[in-house]
């Protein structure tokens, strides 16, 4: 069984308050995730997240592919971090975490992401292939349409690593 992990760090000059109220917005996931992905909350996503909230959404993570994706909010600490899981979708698992740090100026938010892919070998073969660079243009558009939101951190280098584990 190959895993997987995606590491995202990214600085704003945002207060910790406002990073919370955007990030723990179910609703805001489909501002940052690029059009092409299809990408639309079917329920769950009408109040603020909590622990147990189920999500469901429809997503096509390639060009003519609908799937529904069905995570679950498995862990919240208000204003620090939370955690979906995913129920039912495209991976074998989903488990992302979701940091905010305060740092001088603004806020550190980081993403881990630990993943399998299904299909086995095959899955694994399209790993390289397909989905490596299918999860860094996600997330690249989900920095820059971050800072586009709320701006830019001097001095400051953003991260993004996919790594096998």
């Amino acid at each position: 069984m190959k895993l997987y992990q995606l590491r995202a760090k990214q600085s704003l000059p945002m207060s910790m308050e406002e990073a919370w109220d955007f990030l723990s917005s179910p609703a805001n996931l489909k501002v940052i995730t690029p059009e092409h992905m299809g990408f639309n909350i079917l329920d769950g996503a009408d109040r603020k997240m909590f622990p147990g909230q189920i999500i469901q959404y429809i997503v096509s993570p390639f060009a003519g592919i609908k799937t529904k994706w069905v995570t679950e909010i498995t862990h919240v600490k208000e204003g620090a971090y939370f955690v979906d899981e995913q129920r039912f979708g495209p991976y074998a698992l989903w488990h992302h975490k979701h940091f905010i740090r305060k740092i001088e100026g603004g806020v550190e938010m980081e993403d881990i992401i630990d993943y399998k892919l299904p299909f086995g070998i095959l899955g694994q073969m399209m790993h390289p292939l397909i989905v490596k660079g299918q999860l860094k243009k996600i997330f690249s558009f989900r920095e820059k349409k971050l800072e586009d939101l709320f701006g830019t951190m001097p001095n400051t280098t953003n991260e993004l690593h996919l790594r096998s584990i």
